[in-house]
């Protein structure tokens, strides 16, 4: 039940509204100054506040001032026996959702009342999901270059400033460009990815320019072009048109596409090479490195390497139902010491691997894979993977590891369940589902 509070001098008035909103399901407070009103809001807020403009000592554009101030969610109607277009606009200035005159009409009002607790429900759904997903899509680490560069999110996101973002492959280019978006004034519209290096570089102008192409997609939000470097000349200089709020063509019809976007792009390569090769446009890089973000490698922060562990440790072992171990020094520092030319798209891997193998409490270094020990090469390794799919190779670890678990426990299906943090029937359909004969 939603509540509502009104805040008017005239008893009729404040008994008519209570008896048709209290009608509706709605459950009433009520007050007959905006003293007394302020004083209510500040023992129980209400889902929605009706505020007469002419009361006796405080008015109530003055409430509206102070109450927005402490409340600036709580949806506020103002109505008034004496209005005027002014005094509307300067209520709508400070806040208030809407405008009502004396003599009311009661349809009215509780029409405007439930269009705004809608438009109240959807702001909190909105805000939610946002909050969603500035966690899930949280920057992970605490060096001194990825603090930098979370700062400089924070202050690019809320431009219109076209962004260019570099870095290894692996290093969390787009990761970076969604921190930005859902940082930004555009959050609440949509974020459209392109991968340039993923398409032919004759199919890029039709995915971007064509009907319904990504660039309508993310008309009035954000467009992520993920390898940038890889567009041809043409379709460069139909980006750079875009950036100064230019139509451009469609390819192969007369129709033209204009719209309001913000561009982030990434590039692993050095465009300024490609610059002097004639490859890139000289103007178009200079729109987009404005503000430039540049994402270290993780030999350059190794510092980051536990935080990583932490939080994949967590994210892995919840997805598979099983306790989160703990990382032995011997196998931390194994991490420490090795290379990481995929960086954190490779550590992610092998962590994964590592809780899907490791069968005890601690992660030792044992289980750290030979390649990262330095004793063995990465591809020795994964040679009987070959071309599978990740899922393919996740399912491969598994049948081994639950495989060698029933060896080891001589073939008791339920000491296996438990030992490996499964229910029994469950263990009992990856048997059937993989072949393991017991």
């Amino acid at each position: 039940m939603k509540t509502i509070l009104i805040v008017d001098d005239e008893v009729n008035i404040r008994d008519s509204l209570a008896g048709v909103l209290s009608d509706e399901g709605f459950r009433v407070l009520t007050a007959e100054s905006a003293e007394d009103g302020i004083e209510s809001i500040e023992k129980e807020v209400p889902d929605l506040l009706l505020l007469d403009i002419w009361l006796p000592g405080m008015d109530g554009v003055d409430a509206l001032k102070i109450i927005k101030e402490r409340r600036k969610e709580l949806p506020i109607i103002m109505i008034s026996g004496h209005g005027s277009v002014e005094t509307a606009v300067t209520a709508t200035k400070f806040g208030a959702y809407d405008f009502l005159e004396k003599p009311l009409s009661l349809d009215k009002v509780v029409l405007t009342v439930e269009h705004a607790l809608e438009q109240k429900r959807l702001a909190e759904e909105n805000r939610d999901l946002l909050e969603q997903a500035r966690r899930e899509h949280k920057i992970i680490g605490k060096s001194a270059s990825i603090t930098g560069l979370k700062q400089t999110i924070k202050r690019v996101a809320p431009t219109n400033s076209w962004v260019l973002i570099t870095g290894e492959n692996g290093t969390g280019k787009e990761l970076v460009a969604r921190n930005i978006y859902i940082y930004s004034n555009r959050a609440q519209k949509p974020f459209i990815t392109l991968n340039c290096a993923s398409i032919p570089k004759e199919d890029i102008e039709r995915e971007l320019f064509g009907k319904e192409g990504r660039l309508e997609m993310a008309d009035g939000g954000t467009l992520f072009l993920d390898e940038i470097g890889e567009m041809s000349l043409k379709v460069q200089e139909k980006m750079l048109k875009i950036s100064r709020g230019e139509s451009v063509e469609r390819p192969g019809s007369s129709g033209h596409v204009k719209v309001d976007v913000r561009v982030l792009a990434a590039s692993s390569k050095d465009l300024t090479r490609a610059i002097k090769g004639g490859l890139f446009i000289e103007e178009l890089y200079e729109r987009l490195n404005v503000i430039p973000l540049h994402v270290d490698s993780l030999r350059e922060r190794t510092e980051d390497i536990p935080y990583f562990v932490g939080h994949y440790f967590k994210e892995f072992s919840y997805a598979i139902g099983k306790a989160i171990p703990t990382l032995s020094d011997e196998a931390l520092e194994a991490l420490y010491s090795y290379n990481w030319p995929g960086n954190v798209r490779e550590l992610r891997n092998v962590i994964e691997r590592l809780i899907i193998m490791s069968g005890s409490a601690e992660v030792t270094y044992a289980d750290i894979p030979l390649y990262i020990r330095g004793e063995g090469s990465c591809s020795n390794e994964a040679a009987h993977i070959g071309d599978t799919s990740l899922k393919e190779a996740r399912a491969s670890f598994e049948k081994e590891f639950i495989s060698k678990k029933l060896r080891d426990l001589k073939g008791n299906v339920s000491k296996t369940a438990e030992a490996i943090g499964l229910e029994r029937s469950h263990l009992y359909r990856k048997i059937k589902a993989f072949g393991i004969k017991i």
